[in-house]
C-alpha cells in the first residue's frame, strides 16, 4: 500500500528463484507430503527442507482473514484499527514480542510475549511484574494452516493475537527461522542409545506432564498383542497432514456456532446483527479466496439460524419475524445461491449442498420464501377467521409435505432438460419472460397463484400450495449448469461475436453480432453474483454485459411491439378512441381524463419486480459493472486491500467513488462503456413496470432497494455520455406502453415511479428541461387512487383512499409513495417558479392525482416557501399557485376530519395576505366553499380585520372599507348560519356599524330562546355590557337566566359567576330591572349560598348606584336608563330586607336554607360535622336578616335535635354552637 505505512513489509531486491525453489513451491502448495513419501523411497534432506519451507502460507491476506470480520469498525485517529486480531498481532510482531520460533516439518512454534503497558503493574514486593508469556503453535500443510493452539485460551471464531503475531513472523522472516526436518526423520538418525537417551531426557524435563502417558504407552509397547504393535510405524504430528485427511484452513467450528447462538440470543440489538452481517461478509470474503470454508462456515450459521427458539415462537403464536431477522434470513438465502452456483464445483458437492438444502426445506420452522405468506388473509377480517385459515395452512403444510417435494423434484428435472435444450425464448418484454419462462414459473412457482389467493380470487386446486421455503431458490440454482456452450464462449472471451445479423427477438446475438444471453433476469443476475463471488471477476463482467445488452434488445422490443399495436388499434378502433390514442403524452397528461388513458386493468403486469426481488438482480448488475469503471486511487493513503475497516452503517462516511469510463473491451461502439452499461441497467431495473408486491416487508424492501439504486446513480457525476444515456432511456421509457413504469396503460396496480421520475427530473433538467417535465408530469400520477376517483369530485381522493387500504393486496407504502409524489410535484414547482406556462400545467397535475389532503397541503407550504425567499425577489406567479392549492387543501378537508385543520386555515389566511388584497376579498366572499362558518368568523375574518394586517398590506381607505364590508356581509351570513358559534364574532366584526350591529344583535336575539346556551348568552351579554350597551346585555342576561338551574348542592356550578354578574348589572340599572330579575333567580336557583351572597349584594347599595357620573350621550348609540340617570341627581336608599324586591329573595334563601339542611342531614357522615356546622353559621347570618329570622332558625334547631336525637355527636356540636 502506498501513501502511508505499509502493513506489508516491502520485499526489496531478489534474485530469482532456483528451479528447486520454483519446483518445490508447486508441490508444498498441490502434492500431500504422504503422497512423495510413498512415491519415493528416499528424498534427500534439502528437497526436504524445501518442501518444508514452502509449505507456509506466503500471503498475509490468508492470516488476515481468519483473524478478523470482513467488516469492522472504522480506524481510530492515528489511522490503525486497535480491535482487530490481525493489528494486535501485527503490532506485537513489530514490538519485537516473538521469540524462540521454530519450525520442525510442518509444525511452528514460538513464543509471544504480551505488550508491555506503562506504568508496567507491580508485585506485592514492590517489583514490576513480568509480562505474560504465550507459547504458541501452528500445524500446516500445502499452504494453509490446519490447527493452531495457543495458552492464552482465547475463545472466539477467528485466531487470536498472538498466532497472528507468530504466523506473520513466519511469513516475514522466513529465512531467519530454524528448520528441521519432520522428528521422525531426525529419530531415523539416531541409534538405540541416542534414542534410549532422547526419550529418557524428553521426559525429565517434562516428567510433571508426559509421565503418565510415556508410562502408559511403555505397557502397550511390551505387550506383544496391543492394538500399538499392531500398527506399522507412528503417528509423527511434524511430518504434515495426512493425504486423506480434509486439506481447509482451520476453523473453530464450536465457537462459530457459540457466537452465531449468542448473536442470535440477543434479537435484534444493533451489534448483534452487525455483527451477523459482517459473517455474511466473512462467508463471501472467504469464496472470493476460493477457500472451501466459505460453504462451512455458512453451513454451521444456517444449522443455528434454524435452531433459534423464536422460529417455533412466531409459528405457534401466526407472527410475523421482525424485519432485521428477515434480513438476515434472505441475506442467507442468497449466499447459498450464490455458493450452489459456483462454476467450479463438483459433481459431489452439488450433491451435498443439495441434499443438505431439501433436509433444510423440511424443517417445520423453515421461513417461506415469502416473508408474508400467510400473513393476508382476505375475506376474513376477524382475527379468529384469520387463525381459523392459518391452522388449516399448517395442516396441508404437513400433510402434502412429500408429495411437494416429489412433485419439486419432477420439476427440477424437466427444468435441466430443458435447459440443456437451450429453449430459452423471449415473450413481450424482458419482465415477462420472467413471468412464462417454463424453467422460472417452476422453480418460482406459485407466486401468480399466491397473489391469486390473497386476492380474494380462486386457485385452480382446492387444497393450498406448499409454500417454498427461503431455501428453494437455491434449490433451483443447484440444477442450472454451466456447461452451455454459448454461455462458455461469453464467459471466456471478449472477443466473442457473430459476423451475420440477427434479428430475431430470441437469437443468442443482437444487430451487431454481439452475444446475448436470455434467461430469467434474476437467474443471470445470480449467475454474474456467483462468479463475482467466487474471484472470477472477468467472466462476470463479460456476463454482466451480455445481461445488459439482452435487455436493451428486449425493451426496444416491447416499444416497437407497443407501436405496431396502438397503429393497429388505430385503424380499427372509432375515431374518437383513435383520437385518444394519438394524443400527445402532455395532452393525455393536462386533460381532466389523464386516468383513463394512462391506466389499464387488462395491461400485462409483473408481478415479480426485478427492484425489490430478493437477489436484487437490478443491484449485483450495477456493482458488477460500475466497480469495473472506478479509478484506481493511487494516490490516497490506504491500508492493504485484503484489510477491509469499512463498517456495514459507515460507508457513508467514506469517500464518494470516481467513476470514468472504461470502454467494453470487443465493443464495436465506441461509446458504450462499462459506467453508461451500469448506469443504463440501473434505469432498465428501476423504469420497469411492476405490480405493487404483496405485504407489508416486500413492499418496504422494493422501497429501500429503489432508494439505494438511487443513492449509487447520485454518485456519478454526469457527463455527456450519461445524459445521452439518461434522454435515450427518458424517451424510451415514456413511449414504452404498459411494459414501462412512465408507459401509457399501466396496469392500475402498478407501482408509481416517482422517487424515480424525481431523480430523472433533476438529472435531464439543465439538459433537457422539456423531457424533463415530460417525465416528471407522466409520473406524478397514482393510478391505484385514481381508478376510483371522479374527477368532478374534489373529495373523491379521501373516498379513494379508504377504499384503497381495504382493497387486496394493500398498500401498506402509501403515506411514503405519496410523500415521494409530493416531493416530485415540489421539485418541478421550484423548477419552474419563473415560468408561467409550466407552473400552470404542474399546479393542475398536483391538483388531479395528489388526493391526500395532507401532503397537498405540504405542497402549498413548500411552494409559498419557494415564493418568498428571504433572501431574494418574490415570484408572484408562484405564490399564486400555493394559494390555489391552499384553498383546494381547503376543500378537500371541509367535510371531512384533519388534526392540521386549524393550521391550514391559519396558514391559508396567511398566504392570501401575502398575494394581496383581491385575494383576501375572495376569501371572504366564498367563504362557504372553504370554511366553516366558525372559521369563517374566528381565525379568516378576524385575522384579516387586524389591525397588523391592515398595517402589512398598506391598503387605502376605499380599499380598508371594501374589506370592512366583505367582512361585515361574512359575519351576518354565518351569524345566521351558526348563531351559538359565530354570534360573538360576528357582533366584534360588525361594531363599527350601527346596522350590521343591530341586525346581528336581532340574530342573537331570534336564537336566544331555541339554540344558544346560557353560557353562550352570558358571554355576548358581557361583551354588550363592555362596549357600552348595558339595556341589551340585560336583555340577553334575562334570556340566559331562563336556561340556568341550579340544584341545591351545586354550588360549585360554572354559571355562578355569570348569575352575580347578572343579578350586579340589574341592580345598577335600577329597581325595575331588579325587580323583574329576582323572579327568574328565584325559580331557577335553588341553592342557598348563591342566594344570599347576592342577597347581600343587592343590600349593600341603593339600585342604579353603580356609576358616579352620568354616561355622556352618545347620539343614541348607547341606551341609558331611567334609574341611572335619576341616581345622580337623587339620593335613593338602599333595598329593604322586608320590601319588595328583597323580600321575596330573602324568603327564597331561607327557604333554601332549611331545604338544604334536611338534605344534608339524610346523609352526613361524621366527617362533615364541622363543614355542617360552619353552613348553619352562614345560615344563622342569613335568618336574621328577616324580622323573625331568630324564631325560625331557633324552631330550625329544635327540628333538627328532635328529628335527628340518634346522633348524638352532632347534636352535641349544635347545642355547644347554638344553644
Amino acid at each position: 500500500a502506498s501513501g502511508g505505512p505499509p502493513l506489508l513489509r516491502d520485499p526489496g531486491v531478489r534474485s530469482p528463484d532456483t528451479l528447486l525453489d520454483i519446483t518445490a513451491k508447486v508441490v508444498a502448495e498441490n502434492i500431500p507430503f504422504q503422497r512423495i513419501e510413498e512415491r519415493y523411497d528416499r528424498i534427500p534432506e534439502p528437497v526436504q527442507r524445501r518442501i518444508i519451507y514452502w509449505s507456509f502460507p506466503r500471503n498475509e491476506r490468508d492470516i488476515c482473514m481468519y483473524s478478523s470480520l470482513s467488516r469492522v469498525p472504522p480506524v481510530n485517529s492515528s489511522g490503525e484499527p486497535q480491535n482487530l486480531s490481525f493489528c494486535k498481532g501485527l503490532k506485537l510482531l513489530e514490538t519485537g514480542c516473538v521469540d524462540n520460533v521454530l519450525q520442525v516439518g510442518f509444525h511452528l512454534s514460538g513464543v509471544v510475549t504480551a505488550c508491555r503497558i506503562s506504568p508496567p503493574p507491580t508485585l506485592p514486593c514492590g517489583a514490576p511484574e513480568p509480562p505474560q508469556r504465550f507459547k504458541v503453535s501452528v500445524s500446516f500443510d500445502r499452504c494453509k494452516i490446519t490447527s493452531v493452539t495457543c495458552s492464552c485460551e482465547t475463545k472466539d471464531i477467528f485466531w487470536c493475537q498472538h498466532v497472528v503475531a507468530l504466523s506473520l513472523y513466519r511469513i516475514r522472516n522466513a529465512e531467519s527461522v530454524r528448520l528441521r526436518v519432520p522428528i521422525s526423520e531426525t529419530l531415523l538418525q539416531m541409534d538405540r542409545q541416542q534414542l534410549q537417551k532422547f526419550v529418557q531426557y524428553l521426559i525429565s524435563e517434562h516428567h510433571t506432564e508426559v509421565l503418565p502417558t510415556a508410562q502408559k504407552l511403555a505397557d502397550e509397547i511390551l505387550q506383544q498383542k496391543s492394538e500399538i504393535n499392531q500398527i506399522p510405524g507412528a503417528p509423527d504430528p511434524t511430518a504434515g497432514a495426512s493425504a486423506d485427511d480434509d486439506h481447509s484452513w482451520h476453523l473453530d467450528e464450536e465457537q462459530v456456532c457459540e457466537q452465531v447462538k449468542s448473536y442470535l440470543s440477543q434479537g435484534t440489538y444493533y451489534n448483534a446483527n452487525k455483527q451477523l452481517n459482517s459473517l455474511f461478509s466473512k462467508v463471501r470474503e472467504m469464496l472470493r479466496a476460493q477457500d472451501s470454508n466459505g460453504a462451512r462456515m455458512l453451513t454451521l450459521i444456517t444449522e443455528q439460524f434454524l435452531s433459534d427458539p423464536r422460529l417455533q415462537m412466531w409459528r405457534n403464536q401466526g407472527t410475523p419475524m421482525t424485519d432485521k431477522c428477515r434480513q438476515l434470513w434472505d441475506q442467507l438465502g442468497a449466499l447459498w445461491v450464490c455458493i450452489v452456483l459456483n462454476p467450479n464445483s463438483t459433481l459431489h458437492e452439488k450433491q451435498h449442498w443439495k441434499a443438505m438444502l431439501e433436509k433444510w426445506t423440511r424443517i417445520d420452522v423453515c421461513p417461506p420464501e415469502d416473508p408474508d405468506y400467510r400473513l393476508q388473509q382476505p375475506g376474513h377480517p376477524s382475527q379468529r377467521d384469520s387463525f381459523v385459515n392459518r391452522d388449516r395452512d399448517r395442516y396441508y403444510y404437513d400433510r402434502d409435505r412429500d408429495r411437494y417435494l416429489d412433485r419439486e423434484r419432477r420439476d427440477r428435472r424437466e427444468r435441466e432438460r430443458d435447459r440443456d435444450r437451450g429453449r430459452d425464448r423471449l415473450l413481450y418484454d424482458s419482465s415477462d419472460s420472467s413471468d412464462d419462462d417454463d424453467g422460472e414459473s417452476s422453480s418460482y412457482s406459485h407466486r401468480s397463484s399466491k397473489r391469486l389467493r390473497l386476492s380474494g380470487g380462486h386457485a385452480k386446486s382446492v387444497v393450498p400450495a406448499l409454500p417454498r421455503t427461503i431455501f428453494h431458490r437455491a434449490l433451483d440454482a443447484v440444477g442450472m449448469s454451466w456447461e452451455n456452450m454459448h454461455l462458455k464462449n461469453i464467459l471466456s472471451s471478449d472477443t466473442y461475436c457473430s459476423h451475420v445479423p440477427d434479428s430475431s427477438s430470441s437469437g443468442s446475438f443482437n444487430s451487431q453480432g454481439q452475444p446475448l444471453w436470455h434467461e430469467t433476469l434474476s437467474l443471470c443476475a445470480a449467475r454474474v453474483d456467483s462468479l463475482r463471488s467466487h474471484g472470477h471477476r472477468e467472466a462476470a463482467l463479460r456476463l454482466a454485459v451480455s445481461v445488459v445488452r439482452t435487455m436493451k434488445q428486449q425493451q426496444l422490443i416491447a416499444q416497437r411491439r407497443w407501436h405496431e399495436s396502438q397503429q393497429t388499434s388505430s385503424t380499427t378502433n372509432t375515431r374518437s378512441q383513435g383520437s385518444n390514442v394519438q394524443q400527445s403524452p402532455c395532452t393525455s397528461r393536462c386533460n381532466g381524463q389523464g386516468s383513463c388513458l394512462t391506466t389499464s386493468v387488462n395491461a400485462p403486469a409483473n408481478s415479480d419486480g426485478w427492484v425489490g426481488h430478493p437477489l436484487d438482480p437490478i443491484g449485483t448488475l450495477f456493482d458488477t459493472l460500475a466497480d469495473a469503471s472506478i479509478i484506481p486511487e493511487d494516490q490516497r493513503p490506504r491500508t492493504p486491500t485484503y484489510l477491509d475497516l469499512v463498517g456495514l452503517e459507515d460507508q457513508h462516511n467514506n469517500l464518494r467513488p470516481r467513476y470514468h469510463h472504461v470502454p467494453v473491451v470487443g465493443s464495436r461502439d465506441r461509446s458504450e462503456t462499462y459506467l453508461t452499461l451500469a448506469f443504463e441497467v440501473a434505469l432498465i431495473g428501476l423504469g420497469q413496470q411492476r405490480l405493487m408486491p404483496v405485504g407489508l416487508y416486500a413492499q418496504e424492501k422494493a422501497c429501500k432497494q429503489e432508494d439505494r439504486l438511487i443513492a449509487k446513480l447520485q454518485e456519478i457525476d454526469l457527463d455527456n455520455s450519461l445524459v445521452a444515456v439518461l434522454r435515450r432511456q427518458a424517451i424510451v421509457l415514456l413511449e414504452g406502453g404498459p411494459t414501462s413504469g412512465l408507459g401509457i396503460g399501466i396496469h392500475p396496480e402498478s407501482v408509481p415511479m416517482h422517487t424515480f421520475a424525481r431523480f430523472l427530473f433533476l438529472s435531464l433538467l439543465n439538459y433537457y428541461p422539456d423531457l424533463a417535465y415530460e417525465v416528471g408530469l407522466r409520473a406524478m400520477r397514482l393510478p391505484l387512487l385514481e381508478e376510483h376517483e371522479d374527477s368532478d369530485d374534489p373529495m373523491g381522493g379521501n373516498a379513494s383512499s379508504s377504499l384503497m387500504m381495504s382493497r387486496s393486496p394493500r398498500w401498506f407504502t402509501l403515506g411514503h409513495i405519496e410523500t415521494q409524489q409530493c416531493a416530485l410535484s415540489s421539485t418541478m414547482l421550484s423548477a419552474a417558479k419563473g415560468e408561467v406556462m409550466r407552473l400552470r400545467t404542474v399546479l393542475e397535475s398536483s391538483q388531479r392525482h395528489i388526493h391526500s389532503s395532507s401532503h397537498l397541503f405540504k405542497l402549498a407550504q413548500d411552494a409559498f416557501r419557494f415564493a418568498t425567499p428571504e433572501n431574494g425577489p418574490r415570484h408572484p406567479t408562484l405564490l399564486s399557485v400555493a394559494f390555489e392549492l391552499g384553498l383546494q387543501v381547503m376543500r378537500m378537508t371541509l367535510s371531512s376530519l384533519n388534526w392540521r385543520r386549524r393550521e391550514m386555515v391559519r396558514w391559508l389566511v396567511t398566504c392570501a395576505t401575502e398575494v394581496g388584497v383581491d385575494a383576501l376579498i375572495s376569501l371572504m366572499q366564498n367563504w362557504y366553499q372553504f370554511f366553516t362558518a366558525t372559521e369563517a368568523t374566528g381565525p379568516v375574518a378576524t385575522t384579516i380585520m387586524s389591525h397588523s394586517t391592515m398595517m402589512r398590506l398598506n391598503l387605502s381607505f376605499s380599499q380598508q372599507e371594501e374589506l370592512s364590508g366583505c367582512a361585515r356581509t361574512l359575519a351576518l351570513q354565518c351569524a345566521t348560519k351558526d348563531p351559538p358559534n359565530c354570534a360573538l364574532n360576528a357582533l366584534t366584526l360588525c361594531e363599527n356599524e350601527a346596522l350590521a350591529f343591530e341586525t346581528a344583535y336581532q340574530i342573537v336575539i331570534d336564537a336566544a330562546s331555541h339554540i344558544m346556551t346560557s353560557s353562550q348568552l352570558f358571554t355576548i351579554a358581557r361583551y354588550m355590557e363592555h362596549r357600552g350597551y348595558p339595556t341589551r346585555a340585560y336583555k340577553l342576561a334575562m334570556l340566559a337566566m331562563k336556561n340556568v338551574h341550579l340544584a341545591y348542592n351545586q354550588d360549585t356550578h360554572p354559571a355562578i359567576n355569570d348569575i352575580h354578574w347578572a343579578c350586579a348589572l340589574s341592580h345598577s340599572l335600577g329597581k325595575s330591572e331588579l325587580t323583574n330579575m329576582i323572579p327568574l333567580l328565584v325559580k331557577n336557583v335553588q341553592c342557598a349560598t348563591v342566594l344570599s351572597d347576592i342577597l347581600r349584594r343587592c343590600s349593600m347599595t341603593a339600585p342604579g348606584i353603580s356609576c358616579p357620573h352620568p354616561p355622556p350621550l352618545d347620539n343614541g348609540k348607547h341606551h341609558t336608563h331611567p334609574h341611572r340617570s335619576r341616581s345622580c341627581t337623587a339620593t335613593i336608599k338602599p333595598l329593604s330586607y322586608d320590601r319588595p324586591p328583597l323580600r321575596q329573595l330573602l324568603e327564597a334563601a331561607v327557604a333554601a336554607y332549611i331545604n338544604t339542611t334536611h338534605s344534608r342531614l339524610t346523609h352526613i357522615s361524621p366527617r362533615h360535622y364541622g363543614d355542617f356546622i360552619d353552613f348553619l353559621t352562614k345560615a344563622r347570618d342569613t335568618f336574621i336578616l328577616a324580622h323573625d329570622g331568630h324564631a325560625q332558625f331557633s324552631q330550625l334547631i329544635e327540628n333538627m335535635k328532635v328529628a335527628y336525637k340518634g346522633k348524638k355527636k352532632l347534636m352535641f356540636l349544635v347545642k355547644e354552637r347554638f344553644g
